[in-house]
């Protein structure tokens, strides 16, 4: 017996939201609303979702048995509050939220309505087009809700393929950082390593970077620190120190639109691979000595 089709309401047709809701969509639900402020987020509806309305936040709510509120971080609690005073949410409603910080405190006014509350975070980046779709099949989703609720989150994130992982209220703060520490922080790094071989005449510099780069990361993801290689882990002082003149060089001639801070992200990322190089303590002595962050008169 399948399990009760829902009418699904979107508040926030970003790439999460319009993900998800495509997701929901495609295992049968209806979706009875979306709202999209920015002509991004409408356009984004339109093909992620389309014959979807575009309708006010009380009218998805009026007419939905389970409102996804995929907003930024810090506008979630004022919207959950909002929501329940208006007293348009009628108690047994789901309100399930897609931030990876909150759990379901968050959501706390709407609980005292009766709304059963849900905290589902994906562990995966989107470019809000139907590429999103594959990703969560076997994507990590976080899963925070009452011990009584947990398996109606649990069975919408099976549903669409994903794998559900319960996380405790008290542990979504150091998750969070986690993941866009390693996500987002990983899109700096690259980016600033494509900027400075195309100053060389690399062309293609993403090309000619992904079999170093992916080899790094399988590696890493397997073997944590121990795949760790470079003049840091070698206490190749000298080269490190070359590093830095020519990325400080680089970071001078650097135009308008290119940020000068390659320098110092390499000097606070090598700090952290020599606190796991298991160097010997002169030669770690000698390369924290190259890497102190240079006085403002230098």
């Amino acid at each position: 017996m399948s399990a009760p089709r829902l009418g699904v309401g979107i508040i926030g047709a970003g790439r999460v939201g319009a993900a998800l809701g495509a997701a929901l969509r495609a295992e049968g639900h209806a979706i009875t609303g979306a709202y999209a402020v920015s002509d991004a987020s409408r356009e984004r509806a339109a093909q992620m979702l389309p014959d979807v309305p575009l309708l006010e936040i009380d009218r998805i709510v009026e007419r939905s048995e389970l409102v996804l509120l995929a907003v930024p971080d810090d506008q979630l609690a004022p919207l959950a509050a909002g929501i329940a005073a208006t007293g348009l949410a009628p108690g047994g409603q789901i309100f399930a939220h897609t931030s990876g910080l909150h759990g379901i405190s968050s959501l706390a006014p709407l609980e005292r309505t009766g709304a059963i509350a849900l905290a589902l975070h994906p562990a995966m980046t989107f470019t809000g087009t139907a590429a999103d779709l594959p990703r969560l099949v076997g994507c990590p989703i976080a899963v925070t809700a009452r011990e009584a609720f947990l398996p109606i989150a649990q069975a919408l994130v099976v549903e669409i393929g994903a794998e559900p992982v319960t996380l405790a209220e008290g542990d979504r703060a150091l998750y969070h950082a986690a993941l866009s520490h390693g996500a987002n922080h990983l899109v700096v790094l690259v980016d600033q390593a494509r900027e400075l071989l195309a100053r060389i005449g690399i062309d293609q510099p993403g090309e000619y970077l992904r079999p170093l780069l992916t080899a790094a990361l399988e590696e890493s993801l397997r073997r944590g620190a121990s795949a760790l290689t470079g003049p840091v882990s070698r206490g190749d002082a000298g080269t490190v120190e070359a590093h830095l003149d020519a990325l400080a060089e680089a970071d001078g001639t650097a135009g308008a639109l290119s940020p000068a801070d390659s320098a110092r992200t390499y000097r606070a990322l090598a700090r952290a691979a020599l606190s796991r190089a298991g160097l010997g303590a002169a030669e770690e002595s000698a390369i924290r000595e190259i890497l102190r962050e240079p006085d403002a008169g230098e």
